[in-house]
């Protein structure tokens, strides 16, 4: 069955970086794309972050844009997303996320909170 588990996250300063890392299994891995969402208190799941099943291509929210960078690594399972510069604006519940035939699948999260 699908499993995604995601880890790195913490408590972090304004302005410090943070790299999430998501294990993936139950899938061919290296033909799917992947995502990452985030989810702050009180407010809606939004997209961070999107790669394409080869890496050639990334999508990001303006919000993270020049500040975060989504990469794979389709040997090791593993998608990261590499967060800069990161801002109390930043802190919520991180995911992520693959789509295969017409399901989404999720993590558990990991919690990103930034304060000083």
């Amino acid at each position: 069955q699908v499993q995604l588990v995601e880890s790195g996250g913490g408590l972090v300063q304004p302005g410090g970086s943070l790299r999430l890392s998501c294990a993936a299994s139950g899938f061919t891995f290296s033909t799917a794309p992947m995502s990452w969402y985030r989810q702050a208190p009180g407010k809606e799941r939004e997209l961070v972050a999107g790669i394409t099943a080869g890496g050639g291509s990334t999508n990001y929210a303006d919000s993270v844009k020049g500040r975060f960078t989504i990469s794979r690594d389709n040997a090791k399972k593993t998608v990261y997303l590499q967060m800069n510069s990161l801002k109390p604006g930043d802190t919520a519940v991180y995911y992520c996320t693959v789509r295969r035939a017409w399901t989404d699948y999720w993590g558990q999260g990991t919690q990103v909170t930034v304060s000083s």
